[in-house]
């Protein structure tokens, strides 16, 4: 009997202009049966600065560079030679790695279905909005037309259900974690004074104004050091020194993407302190699992995503409680083995959900599964 032939997949995704997320393309295309193909832009725009393609971990696959219209806009930009693109391809997946309700989805969509092709959408959207016309138009086709959906989150797949998308939808995060990049420290397994650490932007709804008041009230010997920048730095300064933190807590504002793991490494302790908002629900917490697998313990509240991502291996808090943080903070403080009892255990639990190897197994199942319903 000859063996099946192999699918042809064709994934759209801006977010793989950066080479870290080109090692799950990577892995995708080490899986036997899938041809990979991936469609780029040149760079993706942010405000005033442009993130431009790396090009790192682009083997075993082809990647298409195309121009991009409306670049910046997240809900409006679209690629207008897709179609022709298409037509040369001629995939039998079109992996549409956008929200459902992204003008870039509905045309992708439309052009899979000329082709023959059968579509999934990605959607990390974990809170219940309605959206005007013509968004509302295009995520109402893109639920009709898809053949599959993956949800960055559980609450994600709770809102496609509610908005009315019927198909077969995959729990399972955009993008995973190299382990052999995010590693644990060598040398010693905990610094003389304990380090707490938060990594992300400095925006309300992370909760780093809660850290330190959380820290304020720590006692014994310990530094808070705060990787970041935003809105939200002058308050937050204004506020450590309000607290009388002075020289405990060290700001760095930038440190280049290639030293961030061993940033991570060097904590001891790592907080997430999200606070849920009206328009804003913690989708995963990226620095969680990065964290997890430098063996680096976890603290976190419970805005969306993230007990999920924890699960037993780290501590969590009701969001917007500063003295239920503290107490974390405590007992994290007292624990001599804190990165036996939590540490450890979160690399495991890394290394079993959340690789980039791993989401890239999972991802080709779910391809395997679609030409099976396809041909059933």
């Amino acid at each position: 009997m000859n063996a099946p032939q192999k699918l042809r997949v064709l994934m759209i995704s801006k977010a793989c202009v950066a080479a870290t997320y080109q090692v799950k393309l990577a892995e995708i295309a080490r899986c036997p049966d899938v041809e990979l193909h991936v469609v780029v832009p040149p760079y993706w725009r942010e405000g005033r600065s442009r993130l431009w393609l790396e090009r790192a971990h682009v083997r075993g696959y082809q990647m298409h560079v195309a121009p991009l219209a409306l670049n910046g806009q997240f809900h409006l930009h679209f690629y207008p030679t897709l179609g022709r693109l298409m037509r040369q391809i001629a995939p039998d997946i079109v992996h549409i790695d956008e929200e459902p309700y992204n003008l870039a989805t509905w045309q992708a969509m439309r052009l899979a279905r000329r082709a023959g092709a059968q579509a999934l959408f990605f959607t990390w959207q974990n809170l219940l909005r309605r959206y005007a016309w013509p968004f509302s138009a295009l995520e109402r086709y893109n639920y009709a037309q898809a053949a599959y959906a993956i949800a960055g989150n559980a609450e994600a797949e709770q809102v496609l259900r509610a908005k009315g998308y019927r198909g077969p939808v995959e729990v399972l995060p955009q993008f995973g974690v190299d382990p052999e990049i995010y590693r644990p420290a060598e040398g010693p397994a905990t610094n003389d004074v304990l380090t707490i650490g938060y990594v992300g932007r400095l925006v309300p709804e992370k909760g780093v104004d809660l850290l330190l008041r959380a820290a304020a009230g720590l006692g014994g010997e310990w530094r808070l050091r705060i990787i970041g920048d935003g809105p939200e730095r002058a308050a937050l300064q204004g506020l450590a020194a309000e607290l009388g933190l002075g020289e405990r807590v060290e700001w760095v504002a930038r440190v280049p993407f290639a030293q961030v793991p061993a940033e991570m490494a060097r904590l001891d302790v790592l907080a997430l302190p999200s606070r849920t908002r009206p328009n804003w629900k913690e989708q995963f917490g990226r620095v969680l699992v990065e964290a997890m697998s430098c063996e680096v313990p976890v603290i976190g509240s419970d805005s969306g995503e993230i007990p999920h991502v924890l699960g037993e291996t780290g501590l969590v808090f009701p969001e917007g409680d500063a003295a239920a943080l503290g107490r974390c903070l405590e007992l994290v403080r007292d624990e001599p083995n804190r990165r036996g009892r939590w540490g450890r255990p979160g690399r495991q639990r890394v290394l079993e959900r959340y690789t980039q190897a791993h989401v890239a197994q999972r991802t080709c199942a779910i391809y395997g599964r679609m030409r099976e319903a396809r041909q059933g």
